[in-house]
């Protein structure tokens, strides 16, 4: 028998170790995903049971970005057409908030369905950037609904029957995209959402809300739609209340608090943002109900912008959004 060197042993023991450590699983570099544009899988991690984290080389972006997975019962990548929950996070926030804050991946729910978590920036809109007129990246839109659409179909495991969710500017981003690609999304749900951009009210609250707090998150605000009074039909493009019309017929979930403290909540709490996100909300149940199309509301009264709501919002969302997928 021929014997094997005991330097090459040595070398392929210590290369099976390495890729152990490194917690891959080998997909990314032996059976490349890519998007019709190019955008690749470049890495895989495993980050906890059922939790597979995918980083992307993305042309819409012009950088890398994250896509976490919650995988289903008995998921291989390989096995094509599991149902497809797209869960997005907020502003300021995250891919992994939704396992990090909530309990989503504990949910019994959810072990049939293939959980889409998507890196979106601090404060990207999930959207195109106007770019003052020059367009080009970030594109956010084009890599959710291009890039990581295709990959997570092609490679693992999503199939054609999908819903949304989100909360804040997640809640935004899943009205804007079902309204942007009717028959995209069997259903949506929003929790706090930012649904009504272009909505001015009393006590300084419009617009200028936005402007301000893409300053802080440290962005351009006027890079993302312009400016709303000069680029007002590009803001309006992207405000769900203005393009309800492309919401008809489907099955939405939303729900708000008013802002005032609740038993989640400290003592006197209060936070003036969530009771500005009740009245948009409410402002696009009201245009919803116009078109013959109302919505499932849950506006709870007490609750200010925080996570607890949002992981009992989910939680009471979930049979409309299981039930689309099941139709």
């Amino acid at each position: 028998m021929r014997r094997v060197p005991v330097v090459t042993l040595v070398t392929f023991l210590l290369a099976v170790l390495a890729s152990t450590l490194a917690g891959g699983t080998g997909h990314a570099q032996d059976r490349p995903v890519r998007a019709d544009d190019g955008a690749r899988v470049v890495a895989e991690r495993h980050v906890g049971p059922r939790q597979l984290d995918l980083t992307i080389d993305s042309p819409a972006l012009g950088t890398t970005a994250h896509v976490r997975l919650l995988t289903p019962d008995g998921w291989s990548p390989g096995r094509h057409d599991w149902p497809t929950l797209w869960l997005l996070h907020g502003c300021c926030g995250g891919y992994a908030d939704w396992t990090k804050y909530t309990d989503v991946a504990q949910l019994p729910q959810l072990r049939h369905v293939l959980v889409v978590m998507p890196e979106a920036g601090a404060a990207g809109w999930y959207s195109n950037w106007w770019n003052y007129g020059k367009g080009g990246a970030p594109r956010w839109e084009t890599f959710h609904l291009g890039e990581v659409k295709q990959i997570v179909e092609r490679g693992y495991g999503a199939g054609g029957r999908r819903v949304a969710a989100g909360l804040s500017m997640g809640g935004f981003g899943a009205l804007s995209y079902a309204a942007h690609h009717p028959g995209l999304f069997r259903a949506v749900a929003s929790y706090s959402g930012t649904v009504h951009p272009l909505l001015q009210v009393p006590g300084g609250f419009g617009p200028q809300w936005f402007l301000n707090l893409d300053r802080q998150v440290g962005v351009d605000p006027y890079a993302i739609w312009g400016d709303p009074v000069r680029q007002r039909s590009v803001w309006a493009a992207h405000d769900p209340t203005v393009q309800a019309d492309s919401l008809r017929g489907l099955p939405i979930f939303l729900s708000c608090g008013n802002g005032k403290a609740d038993p989640f909540d400290p003592p006197g709490a209060k936070d003036p943002s969530e009771a500005f996100f009740e009245q948009q909300n409410r402002a696009l149940a009201a245009r919803l109900r116009a078109l013959g199309s109302p919505a499932v509301t849950d506006f709870y009264g007490p609750g200010i912008h925080e996570w607890p709501y949002w992981q009992r919002e989910l939680a009471r969302s979930l049979p409309m959004l299981l039930s689309a997928l099941r139709a």
